[in-house]
């Protein structure tokens, strides 16, 4: 994903959604955030690139809805 538009843009939305949860777990899911879109950070295939945002963006709905619950 390195230099990808679409990827740099779906960390920093992931980063902007970290914002809105409760500042005790802030660090912890904005580590794991930067963790994870760092280990896919050389993939180049389209496909898998789609869908690893499309899970990141799955992650964080669940995580926004767990925290609401």
């Amino acid at each position: 994903m390195s230099g990808s538009s679409p990827a740099l843009k779906a960390y920093a939305e992931v980063l902007r959604l970290v914002r809105r949860l409760p500042p005790e777990v802030r660090s912890y899911y904005s580590r794991f955030a930067r963790e994870n879109f760092a280990t896919y950070n050389d993939e180049v295939d389209p496909s898998t690139i789609s869908s690893l945002l499309h899970r990141a963006y799955e992650h964080s709905c669940w995580v926004l809805a767990k925290r609401i619950d």
